[in-house]
């Protein structure tokens, strides 16, 4: 851990998990170390710790540094969930964390919030497949807040929703009652409960730990309409790009990046415009919920 990290959680100062795939494998170089940088300093301008996770050498690191965000953002590295832990750290390698594995450590290093992009989930196809992210059992058993902009919508959102549902997942949408879509403020599904703001989200934090539930709290945070992509180009450039991966036999772990790839070159980077913008409003909104919790 940070020697800044430890210190700022043990002041009961706000802290916010970042995580590494989200640069090193959602975004082209080298704008992905840009965007890195970028999300710490909104943290910091808000009076917020960053806390970006990954795994330098075989040891998971809870707060980056600025070299080891250059590292991890340098040529490709390991992409690493929970299961991979261990053994990046018998190989000694370099990776960058899922949503699973940032939650993992960042739960085991005391950090309770975390902001990504979107959420891995159940894949098209996973009823023949049984492809599935480890992201949603990892949340069934880890008791943080996950700001994102919904799951990635190259997914089967419904399916999804489904299994947060079946694992205990608490699920809201940040004032919203729609589910939105990564790339699109509206995936077409509704959600059962809305959250107003911060201090709605700091209660029902501090509610869930007094209760004793060991499961994640998912705060769905649309993309701004004003700078999503057009939902039905979105729906195009997304067929084109699962007929794509399909033709090449794309499998695994090597899907999102492909798709999200293969949708920001057909879409002359209007995807990745998308993406960072949602990103970056789910580190303000995480900022938000953290200095609200840290009050409490």
């Amino acid at each position: 851990m940070a020697a800044e990290v430890v210190e700022a959680l043990s002041d009961g100062a706000p802290v916010v998990a970042l995580e590494s795939t989200l640069f090193a494998h959602g975004l082209p170089r080298p704008r992905n170390v840009e965007v890195a940088r970028e999300l710490e300093a909104l943290l910091r301008a808000g009076g917020v710790m960053p806390a970006t996770v990954g795994v330098v050498g075989g040891t998971p690191v809870v707060g980056l540094s600025a070299a080891e965000i250059e590292l991890l953002g340098g040529d490709r590295v390991a992409k690493l969930s929970t299961r991979d832990l261990p053994l990046a750290a018998a190989r000694g390698a370099h990776g960058a964390t899922t949503v699973a594995a940032t939650a993992w450590l960042a739960s085991r290093a005391g950090v309770r919030i975390f902001a990504t992009g979107g959420l891995g989930g159940v894949h098209r196809g996973a009823s023949e497949t049984f492809d599935e992210s480890a992201d949603l059992p990892a949340l069934a058993h880890t008791p943080v807040t996950v700001v994102c902009a919904g799951v990635k919508s190259i997914l089967d959102v419904g399916a999804t929703l489904e299994r947060l549902e079946t694992l205990g997942v608490s699920v809201a949408g940040y004032r919203t009652d729609r589910f939105p879509g990564f790339f699109v403020a509206d995936s077409g599904f509704p959600v059962n409960w809305t959250l107003e703001g911060p201090d709605e989200v700091a209660t029902a934090m501090r509610v869930r730990d007094e209760l004793g539930i060991i499961s994640a709290l998912v705060v769905a945070n649309p993309v701004p309409e004003g700078e999503q992509l057009d939902p039905a180009w979105h729906d195009r450039l997304l067929a084109e790009a699962l007929d794509a991966a399909a033709g090449r036999g794309v499998h695994g772990q090597a899907v999102t990046p492909f798709l999200l790839d293969h949708m920001q070159q057909a879409s002359g980077g209007a995807s990745l415009e998308a993406n960072v913008a949602a990103v970056r409003n789910n580190v303000l909104v995480a900022a938000a919920i953290a200095r609200a919790s840290a009050t409490r």
